[in-house]
């Protein structure tokens, strides 16, 4: 294998941390206890956010490129506390190889030229919010962003956004079981349901964890009188907290140069998909350097 390239981790640079740290409404952390408005209290590890630590287990990996992403999860981008986000990108933007980020946005006020000032500085592309786009409709709203990402050549990642909050008390996986997938199935339809690729042609879009194994449910789309289409080969889904089982399922359905290699590392890690050697390759490099990319990109420095 040439190399891996993970498109899906976290990793919370100092400035972020101390920013958090400054709040005192959700999301804020004391100590290292996070509090959001829609999940339990959760008790971060430190050194799960220690860059050497998050570095040295990359190289010896062999890992050549880290997509970090901010946690939409915590609802930052719709906040309006533009020095948190603005911590977020500046630390993001320190960090040593081999992580780079996904630029986020502020969902109050977009700032365009913003987000296209950070592309030009070596962020990957765009990331959303599943809250942002779990409508026909309010993809149609992002219309302006996503314009800005195909003329920029850069990708959209696609990201579970802010849980809602539940009635009495709930486990600690709730969220990642019931409300992410959830709110992936729903960005996912509502992208098909937009017929988003007539308005953009050419941009390629992520959608984290598998999509909420939406693409599974073609058969169901089919039965109630929708329609699947061809395979869209701007179109991907990454790995993240799913197993060979799952991930084999959407493959299927999706073709396996649709999928692409994410952890979401420090929540889940890397999983063998019992795919075969060159289906991993394939997995862990060539199709997350095309989604990052593009088809006809050679790779850049560092990623060959």
């Amino acid at each position: 294998m040439t190399g891996v390239i993970d498109v899906h981790q976290h990793l919370w640079p100092g400035a972020f941390v101390d920013r958090l740290r400054a709040r005192t409404e959700p999301p804020y952390l004391d100590g290292w206890t996070l509090h959001t408005a829609g999940e339990p209290p959760y008790q971060v590890d430190p050194a799960a956010h220690a860059v050497d630590k998050r570095q040295a287990r990359e190289l010896d990996d062999g890992t050549k490129l880290v997509g970090l992403s901010l946690s939409s999860p915590l609802g930052i981008e719709r906040l309006g506390d533009t020095e948190l986000l603005g911590a977020w990108h500046q630390g993001a933007a320190e960090l040593p190889q081999p992580f780079r980020a996904w630029a986020a946005v502020d969902l109050v006020e977009p700032d365009l030229a913003g987000l296209e000032t950070l592309i030009g500085q070596g962020f990957l592309g765009v990331q959303l919010p599943t809250d942002a786009v779990l409508t026909p409709s309010a993809w149609e709203s992002q219309g302006q962003l996503l314009a800005l990402a195909e003329r920029l050549d850069r990708p959209v990642l696609v990201h579970p956004g802010s849980a809602v909050k539940a009635d009495g008390e709930v486990p600690g996986w709730w969220a990642p079981v019931v409300d992410y997938p959830a709110q992936l199935q729903a960005a996912w339809w509502a992208w098909h349901a937009f017929q988003g690729r007539t308005s953009f042609p050419r941009l390629r879009i992520c959608f984290a964890a598998a999509a909420g194994l939406a693409p599974v449910h073609h058969e169901r789309l089919t039965a109630r009188g929708g329609r699947f289409g061809k395979i869209d080969h701007n179109l991907f889904v990454d790995t993240s907290g799913y197993g060979p089982q799952a991930i084999d399922a959407v493959a299927r359905v999706l073709g396996i140069d649709q999928v692409v290699h994410g952890t979401d590392r420090p929540y889940a890690d890397q999983t063998d998909l019992r795919q075969g050697d060159a289906a991993t390759a394939v997995i862990r490099y060539d199709n997350p350097h095309r989604l990052l990319f593009g088809s006809g990109a050679r790779p850049e420095r560092g990623v060959q």
